[in-house]
């Protein structure tokens, strides 16, 4: 009996079945058994992980046939055999190692694989001992040394992390742990091999995504978008056959059945909706982003084109392989629909009283949920938010050099500008004295650097400042008016301020630009190349977030729950302050250990806990007073259709949860990836220091909120930027001050003319 009904699926692509599937059929059986998969017991661990009958009842090649319908025959033969290779991985691995939870043997196995994948053909792989290691080693020699260099970094990456996040899997089984759903949708990524698929889609469309934009947030949306589809979809079919026969845990319908307190059938509701919108977060990225990348990076036509058939071929996966999970014995797919492909536009139940169940499909299969995403009526009056109990398992205290830093903080900004009115617009300002008491963002500073010397917590303060400053600027200037071409001079002239060598710098035309340069030569300085080029690449990454957010707000688009979270490190300026801890430990500590899994997943952790801190605190002011929608508890009672207490309850319950898995990290995998690693016990004690920041980071931020009034309704009501910097002052005679009146006459753009102008001058 199945656990639940499979849901309504939506499926905006159809499914193609490749001409060539009997050959590729044929061609993938005799290939298994010349690498030893099919046919030889000795080599498989002396334990049949597959025999002829269970090969021909997954039918990969149907698989193929239906992900790649286009693909050539010796292309499908060869993209059949990478699947066949990776699916026995799969369940080799669950048999020799998850279920014997053998994590040292495990280890030594996965370790020798990354040898059988060179970048370059002059590298000698090793003598393969297995099946897999055999399939692994012929399919990289047929396939990698046909793309570039670039191509092959890239797809090696991912084929590494599909294979060393099985460690993931097997520790969480061992420890009976279920992810929380940021983590798992994070991890999945890695462990499930989709992004892997999509880079085997470049070469089964013979092109290339170039270099230039392979990194961007467009491309890397469009992968990941992909990589959630594929898994989330696996997931749902999946389910019985993981968590029931197999005893997995890295499930997303079981993860929301944990983490939500819901029954098998809502939770399986719920990841559908997630799939849904995940391929609708695709749909939007392709068409609201691609055309503005195309020309921001001046890709020649072919170079479009490519693209373009890169995104087709991503979209025959995801169709394509819904169709084969419908029809393969592996899964699940009893009372699902047969054929995407030839379901009928108004399919569902017939005759007399069925009418309203046949819309119930067709809201679903039609996507027809995106929709709501678009309707939110921005400044509704929402009231103060009830704030929940906050797990906080550490301290901080209190810097003692806090009054100085007031001081010397706020006469700073005041140099810079930032307690000015707007050039031009005289009753027009951000900030005044008043409003920047109420932030005493130097608070901030000396709760998150509670040891900092006067100097440091001075620079710190400094940074804090500036960017909750330019935080505020951007919106005001840039989104009531929705000029994402001003809000693009804006941001491209930011990186002008922050010179990786002794080259000058333009003349500043706001306080934004001068106290950015101001701030950056006092701390670039000192820093290694290396380190001022990771520290300049935080700061920009916060600073493009702003036009996301600008996007969303064009759109009057709440965004897709995912691409939210993930996003909201880079507005929130996490990675700003995370890189100047890291900084601050020296060079002592090897880069690569920053890279890794295990730290990448702490600073992650930290960094949504403090985020989704301010969406708590900041969702009347952003909602009610300012008319935004990028916020995460809106996130939440829109995907959830919850009211606001539920939403802050479920969002207070998501940094709970990150707050423990960062106490699971440095209590469970800390101490394992520092033996891997045979650091010394200085490295390892700077390390712990390393921690210990983000540990008073995270307490210090969370207490900052606590203390000031800046997020409190009183302050609100008497300092609304609507009243303050839209409005102006009222009464006879005061028209002309306003910004209203001097949108409509021409006053703001004029205003924002001259700084695009001084864009140009300073070229």
């Amino acid at each position: 009996m199945q656990p639940f009904e499979l849901p309504e699926f939506y499926m905006p692509w159809p499914a193609r079945l490749n001409p060539n599937l009997e050959a590729a059929r044929v061609h993938s059986k005799a290939w298994a058994y010349q690498m030893g998969i099919l046919g030889s017991q000795e080599e498989a661990e002396s334990s049949p992980i597959w025999d002829e009958r269970t090969f021909d009842a997954h039918d990969y090649a149907l698989l193929c046939s239906y992900t790649h319908p286009d693909a050539p025959g010796a292309e499908l033969d060869l993209v059949t055999d990478w699947y066949v290779w990776v699916f026995f991985f799969d369940d080799h691995f669950l048999e020799i190692y998850k279920r014997t939870q053998d994590m040292a043997g495990a280890k030594e196995y996965l370790n020798r694989l990354p040898a059988f994948m060179p970048v370059y053909p002059t590298d000698t792989p090793p003598v393969p001992t297995n099946p897999v290691e055999r399939g692994l080693g012929d399919l990289w020699s047929r396939t990698a040394f046909t793309k570039s260099a670039d191509w092959r970094r890239r797809f090696s990456e991912s084929t590494k992390n599909l294979l060393e996040e099985s460690l993931w899997e097997l520790s969480n089984i061992s420890q009976d742990r279920i992810a929380n759903p940021i983590e798992y949708i994070e991890m999945r990524r890695k462990v499930g091999g989709a992004p892997w698929s999509a880079d085997l889609v470049e070469h089964a469309v013979f092109v290339e995504i170039p270099a230039e934009i392979a990194i961007t947030r467009p491309m890397r949306v469009l992968k990941d978008t992909f990589a959630d589809g594929v898994h989330l979809r696996n997931d749902l079919f999946s389910y019985q056959r993981e968590v029931e026969d197999e005893g997995e845990n890295a499930n997303c319908v079981l993860v929301f059945e944990r983490f939500l307190s819901v029954s098998t059938q809502e939770a399986a509701n719920l990841t559908n909706e997630l799939l849904t919108s995940r391929l609708q977060q695709f749909d939007n990225t392709a068409i609201t982003e691609l055309p503005s990348l195309f020309e921001e990076y001046g890709l020649d036509p072919v170079d479009r084109v490519n693209v373009l058939l890169y995104i087709k071929g991503l979209q025959d996966w995801q169709s394509g392989g819904h169709e084969w999970h419908m029809r393969s014995s592996r899964y699940m797919n009893k009372g699902g629909d047969n054929s995407s492909a030839s379901t009928p536009l108004l399919g569902g139940p017939t005759g007399l009283g069925t009418s309203a169940a046949r819309i119930g499909s067709l809201y679903s299969t039609l996507g027809l949920g995106r929709f709501k995403n678009f309707t939110h009526v921005p400044y509704q009056a929402v009231g103060p938010v009830t704030l929940p109990k906050f797990y906080m398992p550490f301290a901080t205290s209190l810097n003692s050099h806090l009054d100085a830093a007031r001081q010397h903080s706020k006469e700073w900004a005041r140099q810079m500008g930032m307690l000015d009115s707007l050039p031009g617009i005289p009753e027009a300002v951000i900030w005044d004295d008043h409003k920047f008491d109420v932030a005493d963002v130097a608070l901030c500073g000396a709760l998150i650097h509670p040891n900092a010397s006067g100097a440091e917590l001075n620079l710190t303060a400094g940074w804090l400042v500036w960017g909750t400053y330019a935080d505020d600027y951007f919106p005001a200037l840039y989104g009531h008016s929705r000029n994402m071409a001003g809000a693009k001079v804006f941001n491209a002239r930011l990186l002008a301020f922050m010179p990786l060598d002794s080259s000058p710098v333009p003349l500043p035309t706001n306080p934004v630009e001068r106290g950015l340069a101001d701030l950056w030569s006092r701390t670039a300085g000192p820093m290694s190349q290396n380190a001022r080029g990771q520290f300049r690449r935080a700061i920009a990454d916060m600073t493009e977030s702003w036009l996301w957010e600008l996007a969303n707000q064009i759109q009057n688009r709440i965004p897709d729950p995912i691409d939210y979270v993930e996003m909201r490190r880079k507005t929130f300026g996490s990675d700003l302050t995370m890189s100047l801890s890291r900084l601050a430990q020296g060079d002592e500590i090897p880069q690569e250990i920053y890279r890794t899994r295990s730290m990448r997943q702490l600073d992650n952790s930290a960094a949504d806990f403090a985020c989704l801190t301010n969406d708590i605190f900041s969702y009347q002011k952003e909602i009610e007073f300012e008319g935004e929608l990028n916020n995460g508890v809106l996130v939440v009672q829109q995907f959830l259709n919850c009211d606001l207490p539920q939403a802050v309850e479920v969002v207070n319950n998501l940094m709970t949860s990150r707050a423990r898995q960062f106490e699971h990290i440095v209590a469970t995998e800390l101490p394992a990836l520092f033996d891997d690693f045979d650091l010394d016990a200085s490295t390892r004690e700077k390390l712990y220091g390393y921690v210990e920041k983000l540990q008073q980071w995270m307490c210090g931020v969370l207490k900052w909120h606590v203390t000031v009034d800046r997020y409190k309704e009183f302050e609100l009501r008497n300092s609304s930027p609507e009243g303050r910097l839209l409005n102006g002052p009222r009464g006879l005679g005061t028209s002309a001050a306003r910004i209203r009146w001097l949108i409509g006459a021409g006053g703001l753009s004029s205003v924002l003319g001259q700084v695009g102008s001084g864009f140009l001058v300073s070229e």
